[in-house]
């Protein structure tokens, strides 16, 4: 690899001079008495000084060839920790830990210093910051953009086994990756109200008055490709008042007062994800989402204005926005507003421009998931973007709907933006649709079921703007970054070629049945479950053995994931292995690691379950070791480091047609785990790719799931009809685990009394027989490994590189652009 070429160096000298420098001169700290966060901040901070260099060489070369770039919006960035990503993406990991070993520091304990950003939740933040990896490693000009949030979703704690949220305050002492931009701050209008008004002509012209205004504070963090040059930034939002206080009212003494709209105008940033059970809380959100894309396209529009000698009507050839999810679905009508009301555009032109520019990626078929504002709530927070929310419904019904269905009624109330089924509500999806030159599923199954049911009219109309971009993962952070004993055995194997083409991974099948390879690989995995036994032994105070099956499901805590199957059937187990103590089972460890939503009560029902039967499971003196149950608190992506090179079964069990793809089941079968999941989302081509032998498929179908549902599914019929799954399902609600037997009443009434929307009971048997399967196969030590070894061979076609210049081939014409 090369690092970035740097007038500072880029020898293990060089970075101690700059780390011994910003201690002194930038932390005012001595060397010798310097805490371990002056150190790890020094070395951000020299770290950081080399990335700069190349991102100014990066910038000025994209400005001076006038190239096109992608600006991707969205609401969340998992970003992680960066110290460790940045020096091995920039090839100075060995010069750092040299640096600091002259100085009696270990980078190593340094690395463990650094607090995850806050930026994000799950899996739609954490591929995003996946994709800002690839475009800087694909020599892609790009910017991210997004929101600046004080607080990220939360700090879980389990109290009692119940999920309790504390302030997740990741920001608190600073961030040395971060840039303030002052120079680029924007304003941002909301709520006001509409008007006519008319030139000396008599024409007339809406106008959006009064109504408050913020301040957007943009901070900048570089982005670090892999052995590239390319330097692109990911830009966040930071809200501000537009007047720090009324200074009037704090001279006559109300300080408290004076200083309210300020504390007002900065909650906009302050957390993410506010609680939107309530109308402040749907409001709030609102809010969030209109201050980030408002403040994005005007930061957009300037950088077009100020570097390119060209009309508004080629924003397009200069600019492609992509719309991750609906979050930023709103930045259409934003651009709308600003094209016809303040560049005077004619409204088709307008709308033209618009289409060419914006690009939507759909995350989710679950229509809870699919945004939607009240009419009443949109138009007091954005009177005009509502107007124009309704000139672009009226046009698409009364033009091509018209056109392609003539007085069909039916077909209208379907496609139109607004939702008037018990209210009016904006559909922000159908905008994104509508507004977007194309929309892309994650994965072939959902691209396909978008295609055939969610937006099956829309499909009809404009076939030719939907096309499927299967996700991946960058495999720098998820192999190199987080399993580097793997990379490095790979790398000697293979050669480095996989690190910049990852189909060249195919290479390592055949050595799946050398044994020298396949027990060296298996002892590199025997370590990482040694750490992790470390870490569970020092968070949950439970002792595990390195030797029995690590069974792992970790992502967000959502029923339609299925946690609560992994539950029953763990209580199957318990049960199995109390009757038949001598029965030939496999000692197992099953890792949990998740957070619900603060609202989402059966979720955390859920959780309460599994850590109540992990309390009873795990100090039970007749199960001894032979079954552990722990679930990890405050799951993210330095945990999720920890947890996946040490994972031997990756649990992917949603219900079929739900998931839209998935990259956790990415992340855990290129480390080695072996998949057992349903045919959903991506998993289908995992499977395409490792082979039905390699994997553990259970379960219905998505044409099953349909058919069952349109049959009518009574889950007492699989109650009554399977007596292991009845009596665990009993024995877990009775008052056996908690003292109470209500405790669980809400979780046995969602599976049984509220229809079991997700069809845990009929993937049951299913699924407790492909565990068995498991079981058998990792009795088998040479035939585990060898399903192992295969896994991380066949997953080069998941590499987030591969999507992301799919990406640039087919949806946003942007060509490479190598910064010398």
């Amino acid at each position: 690899m090369t690092p970035p070429s740097s007038d500072l160096g880029t020898s293990a000298e060089a970075l101690e001079h700059s780390i011994l420098n910003h201690i002194r001169f930038t932390l005012g700290a001595y060397p010798k008495s310097a805490s371990d966060n002056d150190w790890w901040t020094a070395t951000c901070l020299a770290v950081r000084d080399r990335v700069m260099e190349a991102a100014t060489r990066s910038r000025s070369l994209h400005r001076d060839q006038g190239v096109r770039r992608v600006h991707y919006f969205s609401l969340e960035y998992l970003m992680g920790r960066l110290l460790e990503n940045n020096l091995r993406n920039c090839g100075l990991y060995d010069a750092a830990r040299t640096a600091l070993q002259n100085q009696g520091r270990s980078l190593e304990q340094l690395l463990e210093a650094e607090p995850d950003m806050g930026l994000g939740n799950g899996g739609l933040g954490r591929l995003a910051a996946c994709f800002l990896d690839s475009l800087s490693s694909q020599n892609l000009p790009a910017i991210g953009y997004g929101i600046h949030y004080e607080f990220g979703l939360f700090r879980q704690e389990f109290v009692n086994g119940r999920q309790v949220e504390h302030p997740d305050a990741w920001v608190r002492d600073g961030s040395p990756w971060k840039i303030a931009r002052p120079s680029y701050r924007q304003r941002v209008k909301l709520y006001g109200r509409v008007e006519n008004r008319f030139d000396d002509a008599g024409n007339s012209k809406r106008v959006w008055v009064d109504g408050k205004c913020l301040l957007g504070l943009p901070w900048d963090i570089p982005i670090v490709g892999y052995d590239s040059h390319t330097i692109n930034v990911l830009r966040l939002w930071q809200a501000q008042a537009d007047e720090d206080f009324n200074f009037q009212v704090f001279n006559e003494g109300s300080y408290i007062e004076a200083l309210r709209e300020k504390a007002i105008a900065e909650t906009v940033s302050k957390v993410l994800y506010p609680n939107d059970a309530t109308e402040s809380g749907k409001e709030l959100r609102l809010v969030q989402q209109y201050f980030f894309v408002a403040c994005s396209l005007a930061d957009m529009l300037r950088r077009f204005k100020n570097g390119y000698s060209l009309p508004l009507r080629e924003l397009p050839a200069k600019a492609a926005i992509q719309l991750n999810d609906t979050h930023p679905a709103v930045a259409i009508a934003e651009l709308m507003r600003i094209l016809v009301d303040e560049e005077d555009l004619p409204w088709d032109e307008a709308w033209s421009i618009c289409q060419r520019t914006f690009s939507y990626t759909n995350h989710t078929l679950l229509p809870e998931a699919l945004e939607m504002w009240s009419v009443g709530l949109f138009g007091r927070v954005l009177p005009r973007h509502l107007e124009i929310i309704y000139q672009i419904n009226a046009d698409f019904l009364n033009g091509p709907v018209e056109a392609r269905w003539p007085g069909d009624d039916h077909k209208k109330r379907s496609l139109s933006l607004i939702d008037e089924r018990g209210g009016k509500f904006v559909r922000m999806a159908h905008l994104s649709v509508l507004g977007s030159h194309h929309t892309n599923g994650v994965a072939a199954l959902h691209t396909r079921l978008l295609q055939e049911r969610l937006f099956n009219d829309f499909h009809q109309l404009f076939p030719e703007r939907f096309v499927n971009v299967t996700n991946g993962v960058t495999f720098h952070r998820w192999l190199d970054v987080c399993n580097p004993q793997l990379a490095a055995l790979i790398t000697e194997s293979i050669g480095e070629g996989w690190r910049k083409d990852s189909t060249q991974l195919r290479k390592l099948e055949a050595l799946a049945d050398n044994a020298a390879f396949a027990q060296r690989y298996r002892d590199i995995k025997r370590s990482h479950k040694v750490v992790l036994s470390r870490i569970i032994e020092q968070t949950c105070g439970v002792k595990t053995s390195p030797d029995a099956l690590f069974d792992v499901q970790i992502k967000r805590l959502h029923e339609y994931k299925r946690q609560h199957l992994n539950l029953l059937h763990i209580v199957a187990l318990y049960r199995e292995i109390l009757n038949n103590p001598n029965a030939d089972f496999h000692p197992r460890v099953f890792v949990f690691g998740a957070k619900a939503a603060p609202g989402y009560y059966l979720a955390k029902n859920i959780i309460h379950a599994i850590n109540s039967l992990a309390a009873k499971v795990n100090h039970d003196p007749r199960v001894g070791d032979k079954l552990k149950v722990v679930f990890l608190p405050n799951y993210g992506v330095s945990l999720a480091e920890k947890i996946i090179p040490a994972a031997d079964l990756s649990e992917q069990i949603s219900t079929a047609g739900k998931e839209a793809s998935g990259t956790g089941n990415m992340k855990l079968a290129l480390n080695g785990a072996l998949t057992i999941g349903t045919l959903d989302g991506a998993n289908v081509e995992i499977a395409q790719e490792v082979g039905d032998e390699n994997i553990f498929i259970f379960g219905l179908t998505v044409e099953q799931v349909t058919d069952l549902k349109s049959r009518g599914y009574n889950p007492w019929e699989y109650y009554w009809a399977n007596e292991t799954l009845r009596e665990s399902l009993d024995w877990l609600s009775s008052d056996a685990f908690t003292g109470n037997a209500a405790d669980f009443k809400p979780l046995r009434d969602s599976l049984l009394e509220h229809g079991d929307p997700y069809l845990c009971l009929a993937d049951f048997d299913s699924y407790a027989k492909a565990q068995a399967r498991v079981d058998a196969a990792y009795k088998d030590p040479q035939r585990w490994t060898r399903m192992a070894i295969l896994n991380t061979a066949r997953m080069g076609f998941f590499s987030s590189d591969r999507t992301i210049l799919q990406y640039a081939r087919e949806i946003w014409d942007l060509p490479q652009v190598i910064v010398p």
